[in-house]
């Protein structure tokens, strides 16, 4: 166990760097200068002293050879300095951290959303006795996952807030505020969490433990929420770090049209005027998550299905055992 937590550290470190490092290059390939859209803050096009672009530039170390530059903020980070951000001046971490809260209420409502209409319309469709209705719930997902995000928020906004007045229509707080951006991001997280759950509940009622304990007398219900959905959700978690970082991806897009402040708004701010630490620290706040979230999937994985643990443990004894023979065999050979 210490051997696999080991590797996946070192796998999350990996991912992290690899993260940090193609944002640096990409940021950095770009043509415009952000030094001269930060100075140019009102976006009047007026020329601007260069004398005043060359201080910046000296400040924010821009004016050293690339490598220095990409050591010099890799050094910074690894000690959790994120840098100033170029167009506010801001430390990074100050600005992220403002954004945080209203993030985390938006995607933590979301991801709740999702859970329960993802997981209700995979048992529905796969509890069903009738063919035709579980060919109609089967096909929602898709159209959830096709659907944009963008026109969804529209669409609710339109209905909800401008003809019902239910909701806030712009830069709402609390759950009134909130609830039309959450079903708005949850939408498409929730089909794919229907689509996969789908899957393995249909292939795990195929399996002879089902039969035998509906032969011995267990309900539909009781079986598939006792023998059933744990081992078919195993594939709902693998995609979980994929599904959060869609999830933090279509923030912007919800943020952008709820008018909120959070990460979202940030990164797209950010990315406009090609604020290269705030970037980086974004992407970088996004990979933590990321493997963090593999991370505990991968610990899950033996609760949610010990036919995982029993093959790990045999796989761990096979490898002890032919390194005992390994051993055994050199010291024949030399002895």
């Amino acid at each position: 166990m210490a051997r696999y937590l080991a590797l996946r550290v070192l796998q999350a470190i990996w991912v992290l760097w690899a993260a940090f490092t193609i944002s640096f290059v990409v940021l950095y390939l770009l043509p415009a200068d952000p030094i001269s859209i930060a100075a140019d803050g009102g976006g009047t096009g007026t020329p601007v002293d260069k004398a005043a672009i060359a201080e910046l530039q000296a400040r924010y170390g821009l004016d050293r050879p690339l490598w220095e530059q990409y050591w010099t903020a890799l050094g910074h980070a690894v000690r959790g300095d994120l840098g100033h951000s170029i167009a506010t001046g801001q430390p990074v971490t100050g600005a992220i951290g403002d954004a945080l809260p209203a993030t985390l209420e938006l995607t933590g409502l979301a991801l709740l959303f999702a859970a329960l209409g993802g997981v209700a319309l995979a048992f529905a469709s796969t509890y069903s006795r009738r063919p035709w209705l579980r060919s109609a719930l089967a096909a929602l997902p898709s159209l959830g996952v096709s659907v944009p995000t963008f026109w969804t928020g529209l669409l609710l906004l339109q209905l909800f807030s401008f003809r019902l007045r239910l909701a806030p229509a712009f830069g709402g707080h609390g759950f009134a505020g909130t609830v039309l951006p959450a079903l708005t991001l949850a939408l498409p997280i929730g089909a794919v969490i229907a689509q996969v759950l789908t899957a393995g509940l249909a292939s795990t009622w195929r399996q002879p433990y089902v039969d035998v304990a509906l032969a011995k007398g267990g309900s539909r219900w009781w079986v598939q929420r006792k023998h059933v959905l744990r081992p078919a959700s195993v594939p709902t978690f693998t995609i979980a770090g994929v599904l959060i970082g869609n999830m933090l991806a279509g923030s912007v897009v919800v943020e952008t049209v709820f008018a909120r402040q959070g990460v979202g708004r940030l990164t797209q701010t950010a990315v406009l005027a090609q604020d290269i630490p705030v970037v980086q620290g974004i992407v970088l706040l996004t990979s933590v998550v990321f493997v963090t979230v593999n991370l505990a999937v991968d610990l899950l994985y033996p609760l949610l299905d010990p036919r995982i643990a029993t093959r790990s443990r045999r796989a761990a004894k096979d490898e002890a055992a032919d390194d005992r023979f390994g051993a055994a065999e050199g010291a024949a050979i030399h002895g």
